[in-house]
């Protein structure tokens, strides 16, 4: 072989290298990270692939999750207060507007009265911003062009902490942490329409890409509810290697990524076998777990590590992006 043919398939493998990323991480789709930094009352923008914040907007105290706009214009983040799910504390009465272009903070909705508003998600079909209001035991559906409340969802019992919302828009179920339930509520009629008992205290909630299952974890023991949407009851309990907290599943519906955060890891569930298959070393305290819209990568904040763990569902490799202390909610803003 000669020196010039052997030259030329190197520089092509270090240009295909180049080109590519060469594993190093997934190239990104085109779009922001977004990531609350509940300690610093800010919001991060976050460019994926060169790992770097590059824009930090004040917003209150305690701000815990974001929800992006459809047209990726806005972020909308809830002040929750300094307070912890069912602990004293300051009530959080007001819902932040992020205009992403400009980098400002261009909107402010007062719910009236501390609601220790939370977890908003916007619903697929009528565009409208649904966030959990828990001491009002209620999900508030908001107008987000005018910022009106239309209507207050009642869930039956406190400490809806998060929600979640199926691809018709027509269900939405949270998580009401002390009670250990979920909720089942119909956005369309704006009604409770079931309670699911689960466990004595659960956190966080997410459904399956055919909305046919939710998952929530105990907080008593090492182990995730699988939620039969259709019967509204446990179908499964998976043995989890340590108490469980955030959860999302990949585009696909093979995966479940589980954010365990006393065990310093994020499990992989394969949906099919319901077995663990990937665990994966991370930061401290794990808490919110987000799958990129096009599967790629799973991100992690890690709360007490400063840093948000970045997992490419590929290999399951990881590596990190610094977000500073106190990082929690996250959310992705297409471009």
């Amino acid at each position: 072989m000669s020196f010039s043919f052997m030259f030329a398939v190197v520089f092509s493998l270090m240009l295909f290298t180049l080109q590519t990323g060469g594993g190093a991480g997934a190239p990104s789709e085109k779009g922001t990270l977004v990531v609350v930094n509940q300690a610093e009352h800010k919001v991060l923008l976050v460019e994926p692939d060169l790992r770097r914040t590059f824009a930090s907007i004040t917003v209150g105290v305690n701000g815990h999750e974001a929800a992006v706009s459809p047209d990726a214009r806005f972020i909308y983040v809830p002040i929750y207060g300094n307070s912890g799910v069912g602990k004293p504390g300051t009530d959080g009465s007001n819902m932040i507007v992020v205009d992403i272009a400009s980098r400002k903070v261009v909107g402010n909705l007062d719910f009236g009265h501390g609601v220790r508003p939370h977890c908003p998600m916007f619903g697929p079909k009528d565009g409208l911003l649904y966030v959990t209001t828990e001491l009002d035991n209620a999900v508030t559906a908001i107008d987000p062009r005018n910022l009106k409340i239309l209507a207050k969802i009642p869930t039956g019992h406190p400490e809806s902490h998060m929600l979640a919302i199926t691809h018709d828009g027509h269900y939405g179920y949270t998580a009401n942490v002390g009670s250990g339930t979920v909720s089942v509520l119909d956005l369309e009629s704006r009604k409770l329409i079931d309670t699911i008992a689960v466990a004595p205290q659960v956190q966080r909630i997410s459904l399956s890409v055919d909305d046919r299952l939710a998952f929530t974890s105990d907080q008593t023991k090492p182990q995730l509810a699988i939620i039969d949407t259709r019967a509204r009851k446990v179908r499964n309990w998976v043995a989890l290697p340590a108490t469980g907290y955030g959860t999302a599943a990949t585009p696909d519906g093979k995966w479940l990524v589980i954010a365990l955060p006393a065990a310093k890891k994020v499990a992989v569930l394969n949906l099919d076998t319901l077995k663990i298959e990937h665990l994966i070393e991370v930061p401290a305290a794990p808490q919110e777990v987000l799958v990129r819209p096009d599967g790629a990568v799973a991100y992690v904040s890690c709360d007490a590590s400063h840093e948000v763990a970045e997992i490419q569902t590929s290999n399951w490799s990881s590596r990190l992006i610094d977000a500073g202390p106190g990082v929690d909610g996250l959310a992705w803003a297409r471009q």
